[in-house]
């Protein structure tokens, strides 16, 4: 509940700062960075919310067992749907954390919910609209992206899947949390259980929201889009700097489609491609908000293999397209 608080007055205090101080009493830097910061949260908390419920949904209000007893058994082929779930799931990178919580702690393993956390922000039904909306099948850049982040998501899927002990990618408190839910009494009603999730989903959510906003908004304000910019018409070096954007931009998946559509001009598509499948996964925000689930270490295997795995995607589709 504390930091749910800390989390929720922190956003207040963006919003306060940039609407009820008179502008001009602000450097430029400050109001910048308090204006990227706010669409940040204005454009994720709609969907963490909505990841919350979702999460409280597989939880508690669907039969116990549900989701699984129509899975295939065959590890593989199982993870494979467990990664088609986002299709059914409007949710953005933000609020499918909460719900890919909600599915550990409802039975499945760490790597097939690792599995649905990765492929889910691009396969999500509006994502696909935005992104057809904004390219339509030009140089094959909608194909790509949904097929690489499908790939990239199984490949990782599996590679966790061959760890000893899967808990161990978990945090100890979130560990401790998926412990205490198998041991729960079920003498609680639905409703105390949902509340009960409601805020502890929120007390990890919120705080690592507001500070992965901030973070992007710092990082935009210092980093000179200009130099980005310039490399765009490199095959490789094209591709690294949209890397650097996707991670420094952290704008929401379901509207990326569109923020990235001016560049396309000046980046060859392989680039463009690189930023729509890195960035849904691992950008400032998203980093500041899976800290409340895996640990640093498993945060940085995944950037590595992540960040890999979408250049040599980037790199194909420049020399195919």
């Amino acid at each position: 509940m504390v930091w749910l608080v800390v989390g929720v007055l922190g956003i207040a205090a963006l919003l306060v700062l940039r609407f009820a101080v008179e502008p001009a009493a602000l450097p430029n830097r400050l109001q910048d960075l308090l204006t990227l910061s706010i669409s940040v949260i204005v454009e994720s908390l709609p969907f963490v919310i909505l990841g919350i419920l979702l999460s409280i949904v597989v939880q508690v209000w669907l039969p116990e067992g549900l989701l699984m007893r129509y899975l295939p058994r065959n590890p593989v082929a199982r993870r494979f749907c467990i990664s088609l779930f986002g299709i059914a799931l409007p949710v953005c990178e933000c609020g499918n954390v909460p719900l890919a919580r909600g599915l550990i702690v409802g039975g499945f393993t760490v790597p097939e919910s690792m599995t649905f956390l990765l492929a889910a922000p691009i396969i999500n039904p509006i994502t696909i609209i935005t992104t057809h909306q904004a390219f339509g099948f030009d140089d094959g850049i909608l194909v790509a992206r949904i097929i690489g982040g499908l790939a990239i998501a199984n490949i990782i899927g599996w590679l966790y899947s061959r760890h000893a002990r899967p808990y161990e990618l978990l945090t100890p408190k979130f560990a401790a949390e998926c412990a205490r839910a198998e041991g729960d009494d079920h003498h609680h009603s639905r409703w105390g259980k949902s509340l009960d999730i409601f805020v502890r989903e929120s007390s990890a959510i919120m705080p690592a929201l507001f500070i992965g906003a901030l973070a992007a908004g710092a990082i935009q304000v210092l980093v000179p889009r200009e130099v980005l910019v310039s490399l765009g018409s490199n095959p490789l070096w094209s591709v690294l700097a949209m890397m650097v954007l996707a991670f420094v931009i952290a704008v929401c998946s379901n509207v990326d489609a569109f923020f990235i559509l001016p560049f396309a001009s000046t980046f060859l598509p392989g680039s463009i491609v690189t930023f729509l499948v890195f960035g849904p996964i691992i950008d400032i925000k998203m980093l500041a908000m899976l800290r409340t689930t895996f640990t640093t270490r498993v945060l940085i295997q995944l950037t590595v293999m992540v960040g890999l795995l979408s250049a040599l995607l980037g790199l194909v589709v420049n020399v195919v397209a």
